[in-house]
């Protein structure tokens, strides 16, 4: 049940299908470990009948909460998958290590480094030339479901672009060094270059 509005004659119920915390309650039924409370669903992020993710945690150190969530052999997992006519759910392991969990939460994606903007308020995320279409997903689904699970805003690039990111953030310190009136002492093979010496 999404919401009740009282009306003046009788009370409205609406119910949402579509709403992440429908696939949560589908998950606390068809899993008793998360039903006890053993297992935590920290967030869900859907594409509702297309893709979602689910994030899940327990203190329980004897328990493997993706592997309780998956069932035998797929089981549990494919009972709310067959609820949701067949949308594709990846169950991702939380952690409260941001880029850690960052990094699950782009999965299947592989990925280099993770970066943490704090001025931009975003997280720069690095991976190999071959990873950003997965990474991204077919119109930016992976990502944008990742942003959602993770709430953090996210910028992905390869690790050329980020390469390139560095070259051209170090011209503009340098532009900015010489722009204050300060100079640039040239090093040449070990000497500086007021020590250099014409031996023609």
């Amino acid at each position: 049940m999404k919401s009740l509005s009282p009306l003046t004659i009788n009370d409205s119920i609406f119910l949402s299908r579509t709403d992440p915390m429908f696939m949560a309650e589908l998950f606390k039924m068809e899993v008793p470990e998360i039903y006890e409370g053993i297992i935590e669903i920290k967030s869900v992020a859907r594409d509702p009948g297309s893709r979602a993710k689910i994030a899940v945690f327990t203190t329980d150190t004897t328990i493997d909460p993706v592997g309780a969530c998956v069932g035998m052999r797929g089981s549990r997992v494919q009972a709310v998958v067959n609820e949701l006519q067949g949308e594709k759910i990846d169950i991702i392991p939380w952690n409260e290590d941001q880029p850690t969990f960052l990094v699950n939460a782009l999965q299947p994606a592989e990925v280099s480094k993770v970066v943490l903007d704090e001025e931009a308020g975003k997280i720069e995320v690095v991976v190999p030339e071959e990873q950003l279409s997965l990474a991204i997903g077919r119109r930016g689904q992976n990502v944008r479901l990742a942003s959602q699970l993770t709430n953090l805003d996210i910028d992905i690039m390869t690790e050329a672009e980020e390469k390139q990111k560095a070259i051209e953030a170090d011209r503009k310190l340098v532009a900015e060094w010489l722009a204050e009136g300060n100079e640039i002492e040239v090093i040449r093979y070990g000497k500086r270059s007021d020590e250099l010496t014409d031996h023609r």
